[in-house]
């Protein structure tokens, strides 16, 4: 062959050269040489150059002056000059072509193509010159043109080739690269050899390989195949056809050998050389692998002791340099070599490799973990675990054996995944890790939940989080050779479907598909609408999947059903149509599941078949299988075929379609399932789980377990504050309406819960309640039932008693709820209809938490805020009494009580039965209408099992003997029976109050003459000195007027009234106030009858009841407001709500105004008696003065003509000096007015007139 070619003339070699010289490897770039030189280029530059050479000799310019040869000169060795250096650069890139990397190489030839077309002549001459000083790459050229020939001649006649080449093999020299091309190119290429020339050509190949065998014990022919392996290739990315045979054929001769000792020295050196370039770390580790099919344990040797070398030590052990030299280069990746190597051993051992396994893998771990970490090692620990994977599922016995490193394997695999950039989808890498670790999941010992619950949110975060499509390939736009995003997305994706469907395949089992689907809900739920959409998708798949392999057994119940029914019917509102469809699609996919598991559930409920007699043999597919067709066919169309217009365009419809078959417990979870979603920051996904949640509980709010809706309204509150759209928060309000409906005792005791105190959610929850009536009624039914729940507790105060002991909790916080219910708009009528039985709840609930004796909390400076808006149960029990008696209309009994100061007799034990006694009094003076209904609960309360209960029920009753309602209820003699029996009471308090209920004047009339008998003595008492004397007598008679009910003082009211007047404006302050508590008393026992007898003093008591509203002894004070108040029912005064809120709360100039207005504009008469009584008090002290000239003052403004006819000269200068001083009070407000005044009483006064 060699010969052949140096027999060619020179002219025909040198154009032979050309093409091939261009590049040393012509299969790499043929296209390349052939264009360098065109045949109409080879010989006329060559012939331009030879007379340019020879046309310009030095000197030879006689027409020419100095200057112009200078230049012309100057012109010839600039062309030289520039000639020289494209030669030289031309050269240059002639030497990179044989050793640069593919990029640079291609830059490299268009560079050469380049100069070729503008100086074909000058790359010529280059080219023939670089042969000329390189005659081996000749050789080398001339051999790969031989080579050519013969794979050329393979296609004709490959047995003449084979005999060649076998010849060539077995002369014991080394062979050239080109024969290895050749036996490359017929080992790769099918398509050169047809099956049954490929099988001979195998046969050959190993007799070649067998003879081969001896070669590796001569050291000249293993130095060169050591040296041919090792030598740089053009590029290092790829390996030329006769390397990577090379490779082939070294690992197939030492497999062949049966020296031990042999194997592992030819190994031993082969792992010794560079590690650099991936290709040769491939090779290498392709040759180990080959190697131990047949010597295993050598190779296992040979590998451990390499991982042991002092080289590999010192790249596991030292961090990478900046800086590195080119041996260390050579040894940086030696341990990817190994992993190769470890992965080929196991891929060729076949079903050899299962003993192997674990030790094989702990070796990988080991590598990956200690390794320096960079895109290499990733690579080949990638590789190496796919091809130890294959080995494993190729063998028929992997599924018998128990693998101990799976589960260190998938926490590497873990970290692999972590370390993926989150930003960018460049490699293949998330697809073969998903792969991988799929394919362990099916190996024994199955993976725990702990560790596949961290696979699956790995795997789930690395892909699903991944940016847009766009921002994956801006990426990748620098790249030579960029990916194609979308289809390696696409690929990635699938796998990670695939690895969820090899998961059910595993366990086809409802809790397996619900635990996959646990770490999908957070995906679907997600705030970014691509990472919605790609867990929509994988959730589609998953359920299309299911429904047409149908894995699980049918009468095994679904419970994923209910929540993933809840997240789909979310997403199919999303603004995201993809994701709409995936999810609309998704609940096609359940219902169709859903219908096939209930009729095949009532087929082998129908054939009465139980269900390990209905397996199928080892010929017959499961019902519940792939590919039954027994079963589809049994089942009805219409489950089948579902109407396609609901399940592909009307999500709402859909929705309710597959509700109807839903049990209670998938449609509780449901229901969870969009609780849950309103607490998404998501607006539509709000919205949408409001929406759904409303149309669940109107369809079927009934079938939800009832020990569940509790903890559901629990959790709607606390994902109520992020329902910030008005709409939905309508919605959800009215499905807890709707809820109520069936589930009202379980709703009242979860929203107690967080009723104490009660935020603006809760109110909005209690209101939900009250929206319907019927409801709002076992609403308060079911409050008054908490109420009544009062156990005490030792240990009340102590904050770490156990929960048992705190029921008491749930008492006060419906105490709570009641107190906030009763200003709603939605209980307001219910709350008047229960106003009885609310009454005696209340009532009896002051004095429970009175007996609870709760401390109250300690004072700090950061919380005095908070709490004042947290008021103590104390507080809040009497505050809900309050409001109960003025939100119900019962004001009147509310006044009695406000004006008098009754509302502090709750505040202790002590004195709670007199706050008791005061209310049912105030009710029967006051005429309440309720009187008859309260009747009717007093009597059950008598024999109640609370001891505070019946207290309150005997002080109530007691007070309602003086009641002309009771005898319309209950007879005389009735009444003295209910209160004979309650002598038996084992409370003594009780007794005691029955005992004295006896001697009402109500049983014994005898009684009212004896006690008006007494009231003349008791009136001569009054001017005893003793000052208790004094009051204690006015408080007595207060009480007998009190026993003699109605009727009153009779015919003495009049005296009693006279004598009780004087003592008004006692210097002494208990006396002034128990005067004007009799004289209010007096006036009560008169309302409703003749007012002839009192009218008089009435009228000339109430100015002075009303300046004493400014006397400086509250009790004064208190008792004027009543009495006043008292004096105003009796003359029947209008307006009268307006005049008891001025009394109780008002302290300004305008409520004095209006109370003046009512006293001076009634008539004529009374207007002289109170300008009468006011004049008298000018003579008075200080403050009393005062509060008389301002009296006054309003007056002359007024009626200015009647005070100049009333005024004497002296009282026009007192209460012109008294305007004066006045004017030097230290409230402006008086000032002001004083000022007003006294200009005005100097305009109207006669006598200033004068």
């Amino acid at each position: 062959m060699d010969g052949q070619h140096s027999e060619r003339p020179r002219s025909r070699n040198t154009a032979d050269r050309v093409p091939s010289a261009t590049s040393l490897n012509p299969r790499i770039s043929s296209s390349v040489s052939m264009s360098m030189l065109e045949p109409s280029h080879m010989k006329a530059p060559q012939d331009s150059a030879c007379r340019n050479q020879q046309a310009h000799p030095s000197g030879v310019l006689p027409h020419k002056s100095m200057s112009s040869q200078a230049a012309l000169m100057f012109k010839d060795r600039k062309m030289f000059m520039e000639e020289a250096y494209n030669s030289a650069i031309c050269f240059k890139m002639l030497r990179d072509i044989g050793s640069s990397e593919l990029p640079y190489l291609q830059f490299v030839i268009k560079r050469v193509r380049n100069m070729a077309q503008r100086s074909p002549s000058l790359v010529m001459e280059t080219i023939r010159d670089y042969f000329t000083d390189n005659p081996q790459e000749l050789e080398d050229t001339y051999q790969d043109a031989a080579s050519n020939v013969l794979v050329a001649i393979c296609r004709h006649s490959w047995q003449t080739v084979a005999q060649h080449l076998e010849t060539e093999l077995l002369t014991g020299t080394f062979p050239h690269r080109s024969l290895f091309y050749v036996m490359g190119i017929l080992s790769s290429h099918e398509e050169l050899l047809n099956q049954e020339d490929r099988v001979h050509w195998e046969e050959l190949l190993a007799q070649i390989i067998v003879k081969s065998v001896k070669f590796l014990d001569m050291d000249l022919w293993s130095k060169e195949l050591l040296e041919a392996l090792t030598k740089p290739s053009q590029t290092q990315q790829e390996h030329p056809p006769e390397k990577a045979f090379l490779f082939t054929y070294y690992g197939l001769i030492l497999q062949a050998a049966e020296n031990s000792t042999t194997v592992r020295t030819h190994l031993q050196a082969l792992l010794e050389t560079s590690h650099q370039w991936p290709k040769q770390r491939e090779g290498i580790a392709l040759t180990v692998g080959l190697a131990a099919t047949q010597h295993l344990d050598d190779v296992w040797a040979i590998l451990d002791q390499f991982g042991r070398s002092r080289p590999v030590k010192w790249t596991l052990q030292s961090p990478t340099p900046k800086s590195q030299s080119f041996e260390d280069l050579q040894w940086k990746w030696a341990s990817s070599t190994i992993l190769l190597a470890y992965g080929q051993m196991a891929a060729r051992a076949k079903t050899h490799i299962l003993p192997w396994v674990d030790n094989i893998l702990s070796r990988m771990i080991f590598y990956f973990r200690y390794s320096s970490w960079d895109e290499t090692l990733k690579q080949s620990f990638l590789s190496a675990i796919l091809m130890l994977v294959g080995a494993i599922s190729r063998s028929e016995g992997a599924h018998s054996y128990e693998f101990s490193q799976t589960s260190q394997l998938l926490e590497c695999l873990m970290v692999l995944m972590e370390k993926e950039p989150p930003g960018a989808l460049c490699t293949t890498s998330r697809q073969q890790v998903i792969h991988i670790a799929s394919k362990l999941c099916e190996l024994r010992p199955p993976i725990d939940k702990d560790r596949k619950s961290r696979l699956l949110s790995t795997c789930f975060r690395s892909v699903f989080a991944l940016p847009l499509m766009d921002t994956l390939e801006r990426h990748t736009c620098l790249f030579l050779e960029p990916p194609n995003i979308q289809t390696l997305y696409s690929q990635t994706l699938e796998a990670l479907d695939h690895m969820l469907q090899s998961f059910i395949m595993q366990s086809p089992t409802a809790s397996e598909m619900k635990f996959l689907l646990m770490h999908l809900y957070p995906w679907l739920a997600s705030e970014k609408v691509h990472e919605r959409q790609r867990a929509a998708h994988s959730c589609m798949i998953l359920l299309r999947f299911l429904n047409h392999r149908c894995f699980l057994d049918p009468k095994e119940d679904f419970r994923p059903m209910g929540q993933l029914i809840g997240m789909l019917g979310i997403l199919c509102k999303d603004p995201d149509s993809v994701t709409q469809h995936f999810s609309l699609e998704g609940v096609g996919q359940l219902y169709q599941f859903l219908m096939h598991q209930k009729a095949e559930a009532a087929l082998q409920e129908e054939s009465h078949i139980p269900k390990e007699l209905s397996q199928p043999g080892a010929n017959e597919a499961s019902p519940w299988s792939t590919g039954d067709q027994r079963t589809a066919s049994s089942l009805p169309q219409k489950v089948m075929s579902p109407e396609d217009t609901i399940f592909h365009q009307d999500s709402s419809r859909a929705i309710k379609e597959i509700m109807k078959y839903l049990t209670a417990t998938e449609l509780t979870d449901l229901v969870w399932t969009v609780i849950e979603g309103l607490g998404s920051t998501s607006a539509f996904h709000m919205q949408a789980a409001a929406e759904l949640l409303l149309a669940v509980i109107w369809e079927h709010g009934a079938k939800l377990e009832t020990t569940k809706v509790a903890n559901m309204g629990r959790a709607i509150h606390r994902h109520l504050c992020s329902v910030h759209v008005p709409k939905a928060k309508k919605n959800v309000l009215q499905a807890i309406t709707l809820l109520a409906r069936d589930h009202t005792s379980e709703l009242v005791a979860a929203f107690l819960d967080f009723s104490m105190p009660l935020d603006s959610h809760a109110l909005c929850l209690w209101k939900a309640l009250g929206a319907e009536k019927s409801i709002s009624r076992l609403v308060l039914a079911v409050l008054l039932a908490w109420l009544k729940e009062r156990p005490l507790s030792t240990r009340a105060g102590n904050g770490n008693a156990h929960p048992k002991e705190k029921t008491y909790l749930y008492s006060l916080a419906a105490m709570n709820t009641l107190h906030e219910l009763q200003f709603m708009q939605e209980f307001k009528k219910v709350m008047q209809e229960a106003y009885p039985q609310l009454l005696l709840a209340l009532l009896t609930q002051i004095h429970y938490v009175l007996e609870l004796n709760l401390p109250k909390a300690k004072s700090l400076p950061g919380q005095q805020a908070q709490e004042a808006a947290l008021p103590s149960p104390q507080s809040t029990s009497l505050e809900a009494l309050k409001s109960l008696l003025f939100t119900t209309g019962h004001w009147h009994d509310f006044a009695h009580l406000e004006l008098q100061g009754a509302w502090e007799r709750f505040s202790s034990i002590i004195t709670y039965p007199q706050g008791v006694v005061l209310l049912a009094r105030a009710m029967v003076k006051n005429h309440c209408r309720k009187v008859k209904a309260m009747l009717g609960q007093l009597l059950p309360s008598l024999q109640s099992q609370e001891e505070r209960e019946r207290k309150v029920a005997i002080l109530i009753f007691n007070e309602f003997l003086y009641s002309p309602a009771l005898l319309e209820v209950l007879p005389t003699q009735a009444a003295r029976t209910v209160l004979a029996k309650v002598l038996c009471d084992p409370s003594p308090e009780v007794r005691v109050s029955s005992l004295q209920a006896l001697g009402n004047i109500l049983f014994h009339p005898e009684k009212e003459s004896l006690l008006r008998a007494q009231l003349p003595h008791f009136l001569e008492g009054f001017f005893q000195k003793s000052e208790p004397v004094v009051v204690g007598i006015m408080n007595t008679m207060s009480e007998v007027l009190h026993q003699l009910g109605m009727q009153g003082a009779g015919a003495q009211s009049l005296n009693v009234a006279i004598n009780v007047h004087i003592f008004f404006d006692d210097e002494r302050d208990q006396i002034r106030a128990a005067a004007m508590a009799l004289f209010g008393d007096l006036v009560d026992t008169m309302a409703g009858g003749k007012l002839s007898d009192l009218q008089t003093q009435v009228h000339q008591s109430m100015v002075p009841l009303l300046l004493h509203l400014k006397d400086q002894c509250p009790a004064v004070v208190t008792q004027a407001k009543f009495a006043f108040y008292r004096c105003a029912v009796l003359l029947r005064w209008q307006q009268r709500h307006i005049l008891f809120c001025t009394l109780a709360w008002e302290h300004s100039l305008s409520a004095r105004h209006f109370l003046w207005t009512c006293l001076m504009t009634r008539s004529q008469e009374e207007f002289s008696i109170h300008l009468a009584q006011a004049l008298k008090y000018l003579h008075s002290c200080h403050h009393m003065m005062t509060w008389a000239i301002l009296f006054i003052g309003y007056t002359i403004c007024y009626f200015p003509q009647a005070m100049s006819q009333m005024l004497s000269n002296r009282d026009m200068d007192l209460l012109l000096h008294a305007f004066e001083d006045l004017k030097k009070d230290p409230a402006p407000s008086i000032q002001e007015f004083a000022t007003r005044q006294l200009l005005f009483f100097q305009k109207v006064s006669p006598r200033s007139q004068k």
